[in-house]
């Protein structure tokens, strides 16, 4: 994802115009007549509430006329967001009989018309009747386990049946759910031949299912539809409930506020796993991995909410807070019985930053005529920045750029030969950042181009002629980088800064803006709906979530400064490494909504460097290299075993077939992970032994360092022609 930072002139005058359409619209959302819901007996009948009739509604109309690929929200509309809430809902046809599909039917064309007065009704009948089948069919296993099941016989379970037709009766359902029972079943078989024990294991498992779905409420009904509505726009427009925005905005930053503890959920109980270093949960000595969290109080005598049996999400939303403020948990310690009585722990809740999800660095060694090369990886997972830290006009704001620059001077502190970067699976973040990172590496200049729906073409340059590094540099990317990513690494291909490596990136040329709801609604509203939040028993924001939630719009779209697009085409390595991701199922070029490919005039720029005359050189080494490698050769091996695994479609129920085949599996997988292993130089483990942690199996980060190393090392003919701006830094 690119986002641009949310106060945009160009946003504030969006906002100022749709203010007085919503002001209007949302007052209509509340008092329109829409049909009565209809009930699904068998389902948890979940309804929409009028919180989400009117996001509904001001998203619709946020996206018909602001959105910057205009989508007309008419009935060839509806019918994709119609396919695309079925497929989200069961891709596999494993749940809905083809009566349900022919029943649904009469909704394909009125989506759109829903979607524009905020009537959510018939989204919520699709689901309930949906997930009136799934209960239906977990019942129906849990009843399948009474039965006597045969383990000889030639059958097969299809657990992929997306490319099937819909189920047409509930007999030939059940009959799919019974062979679905039955591979269950033989799976804890094989592991455990206790078949007693087995059933009991599974029972529990079926019985969770139902608990997990009793547990669904109507904002995860509207979450799903909203994810088919705008994807059906634009791939990248998104709307988050206030729960999920606040998830986005935490990994958008890095950071977030609260008592610094991770948490999961087990049998009820919201369990603390992790506690970090130095926040309010460790600074407290009154917490321990395992205690389990039974309430939440808020300040000083605020009452206490129990939170037994609460979607972990739902608790985290009391957690959470704003920094300053007290939070009060019941804590029944690891070794406490259920009965005893909670202990009361008050902390003040903290900035906390999460470093593990941050820039990191290593050095990594190379050896070249008896000389030692170091090369430095600093790994980038995404373009963050802490947008609320930015604005309050505090200068050591957590970001991307910030955490890189001092992993830069660190690494020139310890003698580093060159640098690459590694931008693999980052997904991208914000544009601002993806200029500041760029102008690490380059004197000043533009870095990307960005039009706007009206056409309008802004110029984004490095104005800060300050070179953090000027070394020799490698970006390392593959098919899941993106969005910023593509701007940094597309700028420094084209400024001849540094070697591009790796494979095609996934292509995507749209910039979003995040959107606070809660700013464009009502104030009025804003407090109705709260208090109706309160009232419904849902929790009540602490501060750190909105009301409305988020949408991210789409808002314009960016170029690179040699005037292409990245839509579609992403950017193409300069030395290209096979692609472990399926090239054919993950890119922009595979999203039905995604906009086209397209050129615009090219920026004024001067390139720092040329790296034509080097690349058949470092190419050569490298096939070289490839051509006698043996982790070259694995690596091939894994992609045609991950394609032939991916096409298959059913497995084989007689036990002693899948027997022989699951140990023929696991032996060749012990072997296989051995040769990699030794490949990298790293000693063969036994069956059932643990891998040790925190080894670096990674052959390609391996390859790109040697690359660079090739490159450091070459005859200066070679590279005389390549320069950095500045005098070598290294």
């Amino acid at each position: 994802m690119l986002y641009l930072i949310p106060d945009l002139k160009s946003v504030k005058d969006m906002f100022k115009k749709f203010y007085l359409l919503l002001v209007v619209g949302a007052a209509l959302a509340c008092h329109a007549a829409t049909p009565k819901p209809i009930k699904v007996a068998g389902s948890n009948d979940l309804q929409p509430d009028e919180q989400e009739s009117i996001v509904c509604k001001t998203v619709a109309d946020l996206i018909t006329n602001y959105n910057y690929k205009k989508v007309p929200l008419n009935d060839s509309l509806s019918e994709v967001i119609y396919d695309r809430y079925i497929k989200m809902l069961d891709e596999s046809h494993n749940y809905l009989l083809a009566s349900d599909i022919a029943d649904f039917a009469k909704y394909r064309d009125v989506l759109d018309d829903d979607v524009k007065i905020g009537n959510l009704n018939d989204v919520f009948y699709i689901f309930n009747v949906y997930q009136k089948r799934y209960i239906e069919h977990i019942k129906y296993s849990i009843a399948q386990l009474d039965k006597t099941f045969e383990f000889d016989k030639d059958e097969k379970f299809v657990y992929d049946r997306a490319t099937l037709p819909w189920v047409a009766s509930q007999t030939d359902m059940d009959n799919v759910w019974s062979m679905r029972v039955k591979y269950d079943l033989l799976n804890l078989k094989l592991a455990n031949a206790d078949l007693a024990k087995d059933k009991e294991t599974l029972k529990k498992r079926y019985e969770n299912l139902l608990s997990q779905t009793d547990k669904l409420n109507n904002q995860d009904v509207f979450q799903l539809f909203m994810d088919a509505f705008t994807n059906a726009v634009d791939p990248h427009t998104n709307y988050f409930t206030p729960s999920n925005a606040a998830n986005f905005n935490i990994d958008m930053s890095r950071q977030l506020e609260g008592i610094g503890a991770g948490l999961n959920i087990d049998n009820d109980y919201i369990i603390i796993k992790s506690i970090v270093p130095g926040g309010p949960a460790d600074k407290s000595k009154q917490l321990g991995v395992d205690d389990r969290i039974v309430g939440v109080g808020q300040g000083k005598t605020g009452e206490f909410q129990n939170v037994i049996g609460w979607r972990i999400e739902n608790a985290i939303a009391l957690i959470r807070g704003t920094k300053g403020t007290i939070v009060r948990l019941e804590i029944l310690p690891k070794s406490s019985s259920v009965s005893s009585k909670p202990k009361i722990v008050e902390m003040v809740r903290e900035k906390i930053i999460l470093k593990d999800e941050s820039a990191k660095k290593e050095i990594k060694t190379y050896n070249y005529n008896g000389k030692t090369i170091k090369i430095g990886v600093i790994s980038v997972p995404a373009f963050y920045i802490d947008f609320n830290d930015y604005k309050s006009g505090n200068p050591n704001y957590k970001s991307t750029t910030h955490d890189v620059k001092i992993l830069i001077d660190s690494l020139k502190q310890e003698g580093v030969d060159g640098i690459v970067m590694d931008m693999r699976e980052n997904g991208g973040g914000s544009l601002m950042e993806a200029i500041e990172l760029t102008g690490l590496f380059i004197k000043t200049g533009p870095v990307v181009q960005v039009r706007s729906s009206n056409d309008q073409i802004e110029q984004d340059k490095d104005d800060d002629p300050s070179i953090a590094y000027s070394g020799p540099l490698a970006v390392l990317v593959d098919r899941f980088s993106a969005s910023a990513t593509e701007i940094f690494s597309g700028a420094i291909q084209d400024y001849g800064r540094g070697i591009i490596l790796g494979t095609q990136t996934y292509g995507k040329g749209s910039v979003q803006n995040a959107i606070d709801l809660d700013k464009v609604i009502q104030s009025s509203l804003r407090e109705r709906i709260a208090s109706l939040m309160g009232k419904n028993g849902k929790p009540v924001s602490t501060g750190s979530q909105s009301v409305f939630g988020q949408l991210n719009l789409t808002i314009a779209k960016f170029y690179r400064i040699t005037g292409n697009s990245t839509q579609h085409k992403g950017v193409m390595p300069d030395i290209q490494f096979p692609s472990v991701i399926p090239m054919d199922k993950y890119g922009e070029d595979t999203e039905p909504s995604a906009m086209p490919f397209d050129v615009i005039a090219k920026s004024d720029y001067s390139r720092v460097g040329d790296f034509t005359s080097v690349l058949p050189q470092l190419k050569t080494l490298h096939d070289q290299r490839m051509a006698n490698s043996a982790s070259y050769k694995y690596l091939m091996e894994d992609i045609a075993n991950f394609k032939k695994h991916d096409e298959e479609k059913s497995i084989v129920l007689n036990e002693e077939q899948l027997k022989k085949q699951r140990d023929a599996d696991e032996k060749k997988s012990l072997a296989d992970d051995n040769e990699r292993r030794v490949a990298m130089g790293l000693p063969a483990l036994k069956a059932g032994q643990p891998k040790p942690r925190n080894e670096d199996l990674d052959f390609l980060k391996k390859e790109a360092g040697q690359i660079l190393t090739d490159y450091i090392t070459l005859d200066p003919k070679y590279t005389n022609t390549v320069g950095t701006g500045s005098p070598a830094n290294k």
